[in-house]
């Protein structure tokens, strides 16, 4: 019993610790948001990916550096009314 509470506590750090990490109450939309802001931070981070993309694009490395940078603000649009229950 002691194992399960201990287990259940270090899960707990880790999600107030790290945000896109998630929580009991995190929303599909929140959880969504999460993983494309991360992914767009790592193709930031990346310079092949970010050369890449130039190439692909046929635009300039600071063009997809901002477009990039545009996309992190709202990556999957509006978020969802909330419904008050």
């Amino acid at each position: 019993m002691g194992d399960r509470y201990n287990i259940h506590s270090q899960l707990e750090h880790l999600q107030s610790k790290y945000i896109g990490t998630g929580h009991a109450d995190t929303t599909k939309y929140e959880w969504l948001t999460n993983q494309h802001r991360d992914s767009l931070a790592s193709y930031l981070g990346h310079y092949d990916m970010l050369n890449f993309f130039a190439i692909t694009e046929n635009e300039s490395k600071a063009r997809i550096r901002f477009n990039i940078m545009e996309k992190m603000l709202q990556p999957c649009g509006p978020p969802p009314e909330k419904t008050e229950e």
